[in-house]
């Protein structure tokens, strides 16, 4: 039976938290002003779009959202594969560059998501509101066509600025329940399908995907909060897969106009992948010399410890992410390790700011137009700013669920739990304590990798939001 633990109603506040990390309340009054003035005339920075309000559009976010940057239509071409129309928020049509949305966006980086309520990129008018996809409603958008032949590898891109209108508001469980059912909508019937292709695509070229389980906080701040694991759907790794396909085709109209904004990953080197076989070898996983890791990886099962432990060690190989922009001339290295191929983003406007610079220069690029200058003058600057919105984003996540673990915590200390050695270091280790799902720290010496131990809470620090385990 699982332990149940869930934090007492007086916790819940992370007003400390947000303070330590200076995350800003709310909006100026000229932000505000300028946004509310935008949604009466979404149009006033941008000329003519296409009418493709006859598409039926569906969303598919997680449940409750809000702030939707994309919508999709499926068609499956039948023997000549198929046809994805993917909608992209036009946050651009509402910000004026060097406005004060702009200003504050280029301050904020992305959308900060806190279990008490998000941080929010734009002001709520436009994010949740006149840009944000929602069912019923005409909205601009950017709309990408992406044709994909019987082995759904692209073969023609187009996009270009359109109305659109979304018909449903999907979560992820809906979606897979109606596919598991058989009863898919009919703009998502074929998701599964390719879906499924395109994870396939990924091995073929190199991807490295973990699939370690992610915590997530449930509950709320009068009832308690809640710490989980949440299983990725198929539907969420499928819909995932249609951002990447995005991003991918948007990377290869940057690359081959020579100016742009690229998500980057080095390939490891040789020696993180022979260290990387070693610890298979240690855990007991049989790794043949002709499979690769993107083929060794997909092909575990996650649920076991030795999985765990093995997807742990590989986040050595996916070291030295980044941003980088060029103009005229390309970088020494334009690819991302763990796509696989040259990888821009492009598909979350509404939550990240680098998208809409990118946007920009795709739509330009496909129209045989100059990138505007407004653009070409951020290109320098959006590295710096998003690798630092990235790293806040990263900080703020891990406190939370820090905060969260040591208030269901601090009443259990000398409790055992069994858990999983996730990665052993000289003289401790990190490990998964599968019930409460925790992540952490526990003391002892030559602890074994990929296996499951009983270990025992010794100290939890709620201010400091730090708990520590010891082998029972």
């Amino acid at each position: 039976m699982a332990l149940v633990i869930r934090t007492h109603s007086a916790d819940g506040d992370f007003g400390r938290l947000r303070a330590e990390f200076e995350l800003p309340e709310s909006f100026g009054a000229d932000v505000l002003a300028e946004a509310e003035s935008a949604v009466m005339d979404p149009s006033q920075f941008i000329g003519d779009r296409e009418d493709a309000t006859d598409l039926p559009f569906v969303t598919v976010d997680p449940a409750g959202a809000k702030d939707l940057d994309q919508a999709v239509v499926i068609d499956s071409r039948r023997r000549d594969g198929f046809r994805v129309h993917y909608a992209i928020a036009d946050v651009a049509g509402f910000v004026r560059p060097g406005g004060s949305v702009d200003t504050e966006a280029r301050r904020r980086g992305q959308t900060l998501y806190l279990p008490d309520g998000n941080v929010p990129l734009h002001p709520p008018v436009l994010s949740e509101g006149a840009a944000s996809l929602l069912p019923g409603e005409i909205r601009p958008a950017v709309l990408w066509t992406i044709d994909l032949d019987s082995a759904a590898e692209p073969v023609d891109v187009r996009v270009r600025r359109a109305w659109v209108r979304s018909t449903e508001q999907f979560d992820y469980e809906t979606v897979q329940a109606a596919l598991d059912a058989g009863v898919p909508h009919p703009s998502l019937a074929a998701l599964g399908e390719l879906g499924a292709m395109r994870r396939a695509s990924a091995v073929r070229r190199g991807a490295v995907e973990l699939q370690l389980p992610e915590q997530a906080i449930g509950g709320d701040a009068g009832n308690g909060w809640v710490l989980g694991m949440r299983p990725r759907t198929d539907v969420e790794a499928w819909n995932a897969e249609l951002s990447l396909l995005t991003g991918m085709a948007a990377a290869s109209l940057m690359v081959e106009a020579k100016i742009g904004v690229l998500r980057t990953l080095p390939d490891a080197d040789a020696e993180s992948v022979d260290w990387l076989r070693r610890s298979a070898h240690a855990l007991g996983i049989v790794w043949p010399e002709s499979t690769g890791v993107s083929e060794l990886l997909t092909g575990l099962d996650p649920t076991l410890p030795e999985s765990m432990a093995l997807y742990a060690c590989t986040t050595r190989l996916l070291r030295g992410a980044g941003y980088t922009s060029f103009e005229g001339e390309l970088p020494g290295s334009v690819g991302h390790a763990g796509v696989g191929a040259p990888y821009a983003h492009v598909t979350a406007p509404i939550r990240r700011l680098v998208d809409r610079f990118t946007t920009e220069i795709c739509l330009a690029v496909s129209a045989g137009a100059p990138v505007p200058d407004w653009v070409r003058a951020a290109l320098p600057a959006l590295p710096t700013l998003m690798s630092a919105s990235d790293s806040l984003a990263a900080r703020v996540e891990r406190a939370c669920i820090d905060q969260v673990e040591a208030w269901m915590l601090r009443e259990l200390i000398g409790g055992t739990f069994e858990a999983v050695v996730l990665r052993a270091e000289e003289a401790r280790a990190e490990i998964l304590v599968e019930n409460p799902p925790v992540m952490g720290k526990c003391a002892g010496a030559n602890l074994p990798e990929g296996e499951r131990i009983t270990v025992r809470l010794i100290s939890v620090d709620v201010e400091r939001r730090k708990v520590a385990f010891e082998r029972a």
